[in-house]
């Protein structure tokens, strides 16, 4: 069955919702064989597969690449591309051209925008042009330079009505889902509660209808500290860079390859 976002949406109060990140074909596939019924290609690949400090320097070129390298990958799994900084900020009509090629040229289902109410007519736009939009809205980290850094949200009465407000906004103009991140749990919830369509969260609670985190810091693979939202349910870091150093062990005394490697 493949999953779309009209089935997502009405996940809302029947079950919780899992999604992952995923950067290439690989991954993507394995993260479907888990039942995942939605994959994020994340700009976050700025810094878990490119190297970069920020999602900032992340390319339209880049995410369409990474993009349809998962889409490859699977066959049933929502396909949600993050559409990265400046590619739709400056008018609705490059939002709408480049959200298209997230469709056409990479064989993205979805794709996913930063920001509350100043989104709106953008969202409006793709909606009504046959896009679906998963919102986001807490810490964006496309605006980090602005925020100071990577903090919690809604902390105060008046960031949280700001963030309430911009959820119903976004729900408004038709996005199929909203990604909260970094709120303090209450007002996940109260959000969660507020709207008709599923809340994503990471860093948000368990009140949420769904929850997301980034595939590396899930299986613990680069090594690095992880923000406090993440539960690493497997740390193979430490287990590749062994199997890594047995191999280059065994070639520098020459016992790989053996006869069961020789033709």
């Amino acid at each position: 069955m493949k999953w779309t976002a009209s089935k997502l949406k009405a996940l809302k109060g029947k079950q919780k919702i899992a999604m992952l990140t995923a950067y290439d074909a690989l991954t993507a596939s394995l993260v479907e064989a888990s039942g995942i019924p939605a994959v994020l290609v994340g700009d976050s690949l700025g810094m878990t597969m490119l190297g970069y400090e920020s999602t900032l320097p992340v390319s339209m070129e880049e995410m369409l690449h990474h993009t349809a390298a998962v889409s490859r990958g699977v066959e049933d799994s929502l396909v949600i591309a993050d559409m990265p900084f400046m590619s739709y900020q400056t008018s609705l009509e490059a939002g709408l051209m480049n959200a298209g090629r997230f469709l056409k040229e990479a064989s993205a289902d979805a794709v996913k925008i930063e920001g509350g109410a100043i989104r709106g007519e953008l969202i409006e736009s793709l909606v009504q042009n046959g896009i679906p939009v998963l919102g986001h809205i807490g810490l964006t980290p496309q605006s980090i330079k602005e925020t100071g850094g990577y903090k919690v949200q809604g902390k105060t009465s008046e960031q949280a009505r700001r963030l309430m407000d911009d959820a119903m906004a976004v729900e408004q103009a038709g996005a199929f889902a909203i990604v909260l991140e970094c709120i303090p749990a209450e007002l996940g919830e109260m959000i969660s509660n507020a709207l008709s369509i599923p809340t994503i969260g990471i860093g948000a609670g368990a009140g949420c209808d769904g929850q997301v985190l980034v595939f590396t810091d899930l299986l613990g693979i680069s090594g690095k500290p992880v923000p406090k939202f993440v539960k690493k349910y497997a740390n193979l870091n430490p287990i590749i860079i062994d199997a890594v150093k047995a191999y280059k062990s065994e070639v520098e005394e020459g016992s790989f390859p053996a006869s069961e490697q020789t033709y």
